[in-house]
C-alpha cells in the first residue's frame, strides 16, 4: 500500500489515564508505529495527555481509534519504502512497535516471504529513513531472550530488529518484555481462552519453564517515560514484573482468579508446531502468531537484572501479579463477558 495523504483524527478522551503522569515533561514530535495494535493503543492516550504532537503510521485507518486530543494519521505500510520517510519527516522520536508474525494481507508480496524476512525487511526501510530524518531516538518493544543462548526464531528476530535500530539511531532505547498481562494482550487471550475452553489442561514439559509477566499498566508507563530526552540511551533494559514462576504456576493463578478448577494433565512431550496449531484453533487465534510465540516457551525467559531496578529507572511501581490478572480480567468483562466466570 502506498502512502496516502496526511489526515487529523479527533479521538474521545479514554476513562481513565495511565497513573503517575509526569506534567513536566519535554513535549516532543513523536511517531507511533503500530498504534491500531494492543501496546500502541495504550500509550497513545497517555502520550497526547502529556502533550506530546503524535503522527501515527497505520496500514488500516479503520481500525484507528482511542485517546484525547488530535492526531495526525499517515496511512502506509514499511515494506513499501516510502511510507517510514514520510511518516519521520519532522519527528523527534518514533515507537517501533510493529511486528510481521500475523498473516500478511492476501494477495500481497509480503505474503510469500516468511516473518522473520519481513521483520527485516521492515526494520532496515524505517532504520534508513530513521537515519536519514536524523530522528533523536528510537523506542523499541521486543522480547526476553533465553539465558541459554538458544532463542526460538521469534525472539532471534526480535534481537535482530533491536541491533539494526540501535545501530541506525545510537540514543534509541531498546525494552525487552516478557508475557504482558492485559486485556488486549494476545498471550494474555490465549492463557484465557484454554482455560475458557478445556476441562483439563494437558501441559508439555516447556511447563516448568519460567518467566516473569509484566503488568500493562507498568509496561505502558515504562514505554512513555522513555522518550524522555534526560535518560541515558544507547542501550537495553528488561523489563519485567516482579514475581518469577513457571507457566504452569502462571495457569494456575489465572485459573484462580477466574474461579474455575482447572486441573494440570502433565505430558512428556515438548510441544511441536502440531501442538501449537491445535492450541491456536482452540483458543480461536491465527496459527502464524501462536506457533512462533509457543516457540519461544521452550527456555526460561527471565530479565537480566532484578525488575525493580528497571522500573526504578523510569520510576514506576510495578503492579503484583495478582493485581495484574484481577485488573485484565475486569477489563476485560467490560468488553465482553468471561464464560468461565
Amino acid at each position: 500500500m502506498g502512502t496516502r495523504s496526511l489526515q487529523r483524527r479527533s479521538l474521545a478522551r479514554p476513562q481513565e489515564a495511565l497513573r503517575d503522569t509526569d506534567h513536566n515533561v519535554e513535549r516532543m514530535r513523536v511517531l507511533l508505529t503500530g498504534a491500531t495494535g494492543f501496546v500502541g493503543s495504550l500509550i497513545l492516550p497517555e502520550l497526547l495527555a502529556q502533550g506530546h504532537d503524535v503522527r501515527c503510521l497505520v496500514r488500516s485507518p479503520q481500525r484507528f481509534s482511542a485517546a484525547t486530543g488530535e492526531v495526525e494519521v499517515i496511512v502506509g505500510d514499511l515494506l513499501d519504502g516510502v511510507s517510514a520517510q514520510r511518516a519521520l519527516a519532522g519527528m523527534e522520536v518514533a515507537y517501533y512497535l510493529i511486528h510481521s508474525m500475523e498473516r500478511p494481507r492476501p494477495g500481497s508480496t509480503a505474503a510469500e516471504r516468511p516473518f522473520p524476512e519481513r521483520e527485516r525487511r521492515g526494520a532496515h526501510s524505517f532504520a534508513r529513513a530513521a537515519a536519514a530524518a536524523g530522528l533523536r531516538r528510537i523506542v523499541y518493544l521486543g522480547g526476553l531472550l533465553p539465558g541459554d543462548g538458544r532463542p526460538s526464531q521469534h525472539l532471534a528476530s526480535r534481537a535482530e530488529v533491536e541491533e539494526l535500530l540501535l545501530a541506525a539511531v545510537p540514543d534509541s532505547i531498546a525494552l525487552r518484555s516478557s508475557i504482558v498481562i492485559g486485556a488486549r494482550s494476545r498471550s494474555f487471550r490465549l492463557l484465557v481462552r484454554l482455560i475458557e475452553r478445556m476441562p483439563i489442561l494437558p501441559l508439555p514439559t516447556w511447563r516448568g519453564n519460567r518467566t516473569a509477566p509484566i503488568d500493562a499498566r507498568d509496561l505502558a508507563a515504562i514505554l512513555v517515560r522513555a522518550c524522555a530526552p534526560k535518560l541515558e540511551g544507547g542501550r537495553s533494559l528488561d523489563i519485567a514484573g516482579p514475581t518469577t514462576l513457571s507457566y504452569e504456576q502462571l495457569l494456575a493463578a489465572i485459573a484462580e482468579a477466574m474461579l474455575v478448577d482447572r486441573p494440570i494433565a502433565r505430558i512428556g512431550c515438548e510441544g511441536d508446531e502440531l501442538i501449537a496449531r491445535l492450541v491456536a484453533a482452540i483458543a480461536g487465534e491465527e496459527p502464524e502468531l501462536i506457533v512462533p510465540l509457543m516457540d519461544g516457551l521452550m527456555s526460561d525467559l527471565l530479565p537480566r537484572t532484578a525488575p525493580e531496578q528497571a522500573a526504578a529507572i523510569f520510576d514506576v511501581r510495578l503492579h503484583s501479579l495478582e493485581s495484574a490478572i484481577e485488573h485484565a480480567l475486569r477489563e476485560w468483562e467490560e468488553v465482553e463477558p468471561l464464560a468461565a466466570r
